[in-house]
């Protein structure tokens, strides 16, 4: 495509000579541009990649893909026959009955809110992140009644440790000749769980479902069916499927349903943030530019030889494309490896900086995770450095052409 005598040419007025040292410095500042704006597109990117996938596995860690409840707010009375014909169908992976319901909370003379969910202890083991995070011994406590299990944060703000009591109460409380009178009952912490999400660690609290039958005045009843199925990303075809078959009195609904505003931010803010980083590549084109047709200016005279010489119009169009579209091209792999090498050691890069600045960049009660996650999409860095190679090449398809439109007539008569 390029001839030898093309790449030697378009090298060489890469190299500026000391009387075009201010088109060098426009074109580094080009080089750097689209550098900074590939690394720092892949590290956002990837950032916002592992933020979204931390959270969601996090998330469906502790909540079912799919969720089964009354449409009237009621409870449901019938759930092990439920729970029976929906665990038939070969993709779900379990069915579980559970109990849950807002508390107020009360220790050392402190009162806060909560959620309590009520579950059977074999039940655990799905919901991954709180079982790994669970001892043998924590389990065997929660097997016992008037036992709870309550978060790190809810621990550690409340200082609170296993042994000691904390005291629940329900607004579902029992009917009496004097009306509904809340349910308040003090039970026994029987381990502390660390998911790694700040809003579970800091307000879930979790007990036996049959605790939680007799707390909230529910016997033999539950507030809804969580099940979990093989392939999450199917769950809107599964819950197809079983609402065909399920009681009109009850509603099914999944995980993305569940969180439809929160991922259409996520989604939001990673479009937005995408295109307002795209500029800094764009920036660095109109340099490419800029520093071009000034280099095309200053080469009137060897254009004009060159011309004279015989090089045709197309190799002179050749030459400065190389020579413009270079400096994206190097731009491009600089920054794509730079990104890579932040992505792969980011964790570490926070720790460092936070411990030179003395300062909390990611604050888990802000954004939910005790951690900095990014997962590297191959496709998406190949979209970004494929989009910044078609700027630069853009960007120097235009001075290319006025400079193989230099008449040497024109361009010798004053030299």
């Amino acid at each position: 495509m390029f001839s030898p005598l093309e790449r030697l040419l378009a090298f060489r007025y890469l190299r500026s000579r000391r009387s075009e040292g201010f088109i060098s410095v426009i074109a580094w500042f080009s080089f750097a541009g689209i550098t900074l704006g590939v690394s720092t597109l892949i590290i956002v990117m990837s950032v916002m990649n592992g933020f979204r996938a931390e959270l969601v596995n996090r998330i469906l860690g502790l909540n079912g893909h799919l969720g089964i409840s009354s449409i009237y707010g009621s409870e449901i009375s019938d759930f092990d026959t439920l729970t029976a014909t929906v665990a038939e169908n070969p993709d779900i992976l379990a069915a579980i009955p559970q109990i849950e319901s807002q508390v107020l909370m009360s220790t050392n003379n402190n009162t806060f809110g909560g959620i309590v969910r009520g579950v059977i202890w074999s039940d655990l083991a799905v919901r991954t992140p709180l079982w790994d995070s669970l001892g043998s011994d924590v389990i065997t406590r929660f097997r016992e009644k008037e036992v709870i299990l309550i978060g790190k944060t809810m621990a550690r703000n409340l200082n609170l440790t296993e042994g000691d009591s904390l005291t629940l109460l329900s607004p579902k409380g029992k009917n009496t000749a004097f009306g509904t009178l809340p349910s308040r009952k003090v039970f026994k912490i029987g381990g502390v769980f660390d998911v790694g999400m700040h809003e579970y660690d800091s307000s879930f609290v979790f007990m036996p479902l049959a605790s939680a039958q007799d707390f909230f005045a529910m016997p033999n009843k539950v507030s809804g069916v969580e099940l979990y199925v093989k392939t999450p990303s199917k769950a809107r075809v599964i819950k197809e499927e079983l609402s065909k078959n399920l009681a009109d009195h009850l509603a099914i609904f999944d995980w993305m349903d569940r969180n439809k505003n929160f991922l259409n931010a996520l989604q939001v803010e990673r479009n937005v943030m995408f295109l307002i980083l795209t500029l800094i590549i764009l920036v660095a084109a109109f340099n490419i530019i800029s520093s071009m047709i000034m280099l095309v200016r200053s080469k009137n005279g060897d254009i004009a030889v060159l011309r004279t010489m015989g090089l045709s119009r197309l190799s002179l169009l050749k030459i400065f494309l190389l020579t413009g579209t270079s400096i994206g091209i190097i731009g491009t792999i600089f920054g794509g490896l730079i990104g890579l090498l932040f992505c792969w050691n980011i964790d570490r890069i926070k720790v460092a900086i936070e411990n030179i600045t003395g300062s909390d960049l990611f604050s888990a009660e802000i954004y939910f995770l005790s951690k900095l996650p990014a997962v590297v999409e191959p496709k998406e860095v190949a979209v970004i450095m494929g989009m910044a190679l078609i700027l630069s090449l853009l960007a120097s398809i235009y001075p290319a052409w006025r400079a193989s439109f230099v008449a040497p007539a024109e361009a010798l008569r004053y030299e």
